[in-house]
């Protein structure tokens, strides 16, 4: 099957589709990693999100995206991610850092090396370089504020690499309703004075903002779609799937297959696995009850849940995970699912009886 394709911008084109390749070279071999790539790649995925591995698979995935080793690389839409304060990922540039223009033009440069490209076309900020609510939080404590790049500094970087011919467009990930505006309002007011593309682009165009949603998580509807939708902004959502959880395959009496991510690396996601917890009883009953609609209605529950993300107006994009064919199958199978009216009056009802579970 084709995935269909979605218009950021007039000249800029994206799957609906985007595969996350961030467990490539530690859940899956090289050999399988190159499989899904090729099989996303007939199923017309344009769209790749990567992140710079950990420590001892840093080699396997950095031959694994070589375009040398792997020429279709070179036809895929890339994303890259500009990562500020990293909190653990210690593997990147030495460690947690900030959005400074000194970080934000090497991980440019390192990203162009990588993939061995001359320009990237969508280049995303990861997290903002300020304390926020993260990884499940849903309070905001002012005691954790810290000091700051600002956001016209970050700009400033961004539009030297649009000016330079290294990336065209310019998002934002993991970002808040008060973020997204700040960069919004920060574009348009430096715009004035310069004439950058960039800025133009961030402002006038297009942004492209990376966040949890899925049906366990739909805060998103509470606060950003309203910015979103009046900014022309696009959702790019990650976790449609809840971790895998949505799959249903933890539900089973021996908590899933020995090789899933939250059993094999358990400890490891710990933000995560406290987020996506099926010991809370609220997301393990929701879960199942959104299992049970896919299977009243003949659908798998993989495809249920790519199905209702996209569904969404505000969303270009679902960012997914595969490790397996037969899951990258599930995913692509998602596309074609129609949610009938009386489908989504059953997800409504479950998600009203359990509201974000998972935020």
């Amino acid at each position: 099957m084709a995935v269909p394709l979605f218009n950021l911008t007039s000249d800029l084109v994206v799957s609906r589709l985007c595969l996350g390749t961030m467990t490539f070279g530690e859940q899956n071999s090289l050999a399988q990693s190159f499989q899904l790539l090729d099989k996303a790649f007939h199923s017309r995925i344009r769209f790749r999100s990567g992140q710079k591995p950990r420590g001892e698979v840093r080699n396997i995935s950095a031959v694994g995206f070589e375009p040398g080793k792997f020429p279709a690389i070179k036809l895929y839409l890339q994303q890259r991610q500009v990562s500020g304060p990293s909190g653990q990922m210690g593997w990147i540039r030495g460690g947690p850092g900030s959005l400074d223009a000194w970080n934000i033009t090497e991980a440019i440069d390192g990203s162009l090396t990588r993939l061995q490209t001359d320009c990237i076309d969508l280049y995303q900020i990861h997290w903002p370089d300020r304390y926020v609510p993260m990884f499940g939080e849903i309070e905001y404590d002012p005691t954790r504020i810290f000091s700051s790049v600002s956001i016209e500094e970050q700009l400033s970087a961004l539009q030297k690499a649009i000016g330079a011919g290294k990336i065209r467009y310019v998002g934002l990930s993991n970002e808040t309703p008060y973020g997204l505006m700040k960069f919004l309002h920060a574009a348009e007011r430096i715009s004035i004075h310069v004439r950058i593309v960039s800025l133009q682009v961030l402002y006038d165009s297009q942004l492209y903002l990376k966040n949890c949603y899925n049906l366990l998580c739909r805060n998103f509807d509470s606060g950003l779609a309203e910015c979103c939708s009046h900014e022309r902004v696009c959702l790019l959502a990650y976790s449609p799937l809840a971790m895998g959880i949505l799959s249903g395959k933890y539900l089973s009496l021996g908590g899933g297959p020995d090789d899933a991510r939250m059993n094999l690396f358990r400890g490891r996601y710990a933000e995560g696995e406290s987020r996506y917890s099926l010991s809370n009883s609220t997301i393990k009953k929701a879960t199942d009850l959104y299992v049970k609609i896919a299977k009243k209605y003949g659908i798998h529950p993989v495809s249920l849940a790519i199905a209702f993300v996209l569904r969404h107006p505000l969303v270009a994009s679902a960012v997914f995970g595969a490790t397996k064919l037969w899951q990258l199958q599930e995913v692509l199978d998602g596309c074609e699912v129609e949610l009938i009216p009386e489908i989504v009056t059953e997800i409504n009802r479950v998600h009203s009886a359990f509201p974000n579970p998972c935020p």
